[in-house]
């Protein structure tokens, strides 16, 4: 079974990538700090056997154990408001965030 990591996973677009690869059959560990996503956008997935939550911000070391086929990168406040209230955490996320990932990325690659 193919395994996918999606970042920003409680948010608005990364819950509905979760639902959409879970109803294709895909293992799925969605990923977020609830800095702006909602816990209540994926908690119906919290009792299907290839669903799980990591409460972590990926601006740091991101570690995820096991195979993992793809990476979905979605973590970041979404709105103009919340870049305001947050322009640091959302500079972080895009720079950090992403680097990490791509390490994560290059991590799992060198593993297959």
């Amino acid at each position: 079974m193919k395994r996918v990591l999606i970042t920003g996973g409680a948010g608005f677009l990364g819950s509905h990538l979760c639902d959409r690869f879970i109803r294709e059959g895909y293992y799925v560990i969605a990923m977020d700090n609830l800095i702006t996503g909602n816990i209540k956008n994926i908690e119906h997935l919290f009792k299907h056997p290839n669903f799980e939550y990591y409460h972590h911000d990926v601006s740091k070391f991101v570690f995820v154990p096991g195979d993992l086929h793809y990476i979905l990168h979605f973590a970041s406040p979404a709105s103009p408001i919340d870049y305001l209230k947050m322009p640091i955490q959302t500079l972080k996320v895009g720079s950090l965030g992403t680097h990490n990932l791509l390490g994560l990325a290059k991590q799992k690659m060198l593993e297959c």
